[in-house]
């Protein structure tokens, strides 16, 4: 691979994402259309601050440095680029300190110094003119842009939530249709999970299910429950592969937000603590708020799953651009912090394609759209439409 990556800081303390920035770096290399090798390494403000006196004679650290391996280059075509197109130097710490004036994730930050970098190694020089640092600019707003939104980088997953199918068997008491058996379409159609919450009212899903379900499930199985005493011993009965932790209130239609984990820190962390004892990983369903994420990395939850519901009712676009917004930087803030990211509530065929093409979820949990769409295509159909939806702008294949 013509790109390198080293780090001198910390990953995990400091915030980086390798695997998103990585992924990211080789993507603008497809973009930039360049094939030469490069380097880009990560360091402390001390030792940025050591470069930028030793070859520009400042003394103080910069956010990124670049050293063209031919410095006689200017405007390379990148089809003549030489086989070591240079080095790019990145401090984290100057970027994280421009993450939290400019309030936006530190990895996105650390992408535009990358692309900042590979504009000068290119032969591009914002200091020749306020003409030409213009046009720089503008190129790099449009590469942020397209290495962000234009395709994944790894899998995206699907998990089917079969709810909705035991709500119309409730409604009429009998024993059709059968969540368990639409759970095996869903699976034989592509979905790469099942999605359960067995409420403590019991309205649709029963125990019966959620036993059967066990033994039947070939994907993975999540089991959506409140943090209650009754649920957590059914989950360490039934031993699902991985337990959400939803909030629930009798008289809601649906779960209606994330749930508070500053404020039920003690609760919540005693359950999160007894099903990873039982080895049952744990999800907590969150509202994309910064408090809520690290408040969950630090009871020990594996996963969040991002409510996406605000984004999906938006009245106004501008509105949903702010939801969108805010489901972005949450990711890839709960990434950082080291959460897996899954998201949901409310995704349907129209509103689901942007969430899908955020590299920092790794699995989408949709229900009702599905169901709904299966009652005039066919459930078989209906997972597939979605995944056909959710799977174009996987760039890894």
């Amino acid at each position: 691979m013509p790109l390198h990556f080293e780090y001198h800081v910390p990953v995990r303390e400091s915030g980086i994402d390798p695997v998103l920035l990585e992924n990211r770096g080789v993507r603008l290399l497809k973009l930039l259309g360049i094939t030469s090798h490069v380097s880009i390494v990560f360091m402390d403000d001390r030792e940025m601050a050591s470069f930028n006196l030793r070859y520009r004679k400042r003394k103080a650290a910069t956010n990124v440095l670049s050293f063209p391996a031919d410095p006689r280059g200017v405007g390379i075509p990148p089809e003549l680029a030489p086989d070591d197109l240079g080095d790019i130097l990145v401090s984290a710490e100057t970027a994280a300190r421009e993450t939290r004036r400019e309030g936006k994730p530190l990895n996105d930050r650390l992408t535009e110094l990358i692309i900042h970098g590979l504009c000068h190694l290119l032969g591009h020089d914002h200091e020749r003119s306020e003409e030409e640092a213009r046009r720089i600019w503008l190129m790099e707003q449009d590469l942020f842009r397209q290495v962000q939104f234009s395709g994944r980088h790894t899998m995206l997953h699907l998990a089917v939530n079969v709810d909705h199918v035991a709500t119309v068997r409730q409604a009429r008491g009998t024993s059709e249709p059968d969540p368990v058996i639409a759970a095996s379409i869903c699976e034989l159609a592509g979905a790469a999970g099942i999605v359960v919450h067995l409420r403590e009212d019991r309205r649709h899903i029963q125990d019966r299910d959620v036993e059967i379900l066990r033994r039947t499930v070939k994907t993975r199985l999540n089991l959506e429950m409140a943090a209650t005493r009754e649920m957590v011993d059914i989950a360490l009965r039934i031993r699902p592969d991985m337990v959400t932790l939803v909030p629930e209130k009798r008289r809601e239609l649906t779960t209606e937000g994330g749930l508070n984990v500053t404020g039920g820190r003690k609760k919540i962390g005693g359950v999160v603590e007894q099903l990873n004892g039982g080895k049952i990983p744990v999800s907590l369903f969150i509202d994309p708020d910064a408090q809520q994420i690290k408040a969950a990395g630090e009871i020990g939850a594996t996963f969040v799953e991002l409510h996406t519901g605000r984004y999906c009712d938006a009245p106004t676009r501008d509105e949903q651009e702010r939801e969108f917004d805010l489901i972005r930087r949450s990711a890839a803030d709960a990434r950082a912090a080291g959460l897996r990211v899954n998201a949901g509530h409310g995704l349907d065929y129209r509103n689901t394609p942007r969430i899908a093409a955020l590299d920092a979820i790794e699995e989408l949990s949709i229900g009702h759209a599905i169901i709904s769409r299966a009652v005039y295509v066919g459930l078989d159909q209906a997972v597939r439409e979605m995944l056909a939806l959710i799977r174009p702008p996987f760039a890894g294949t």
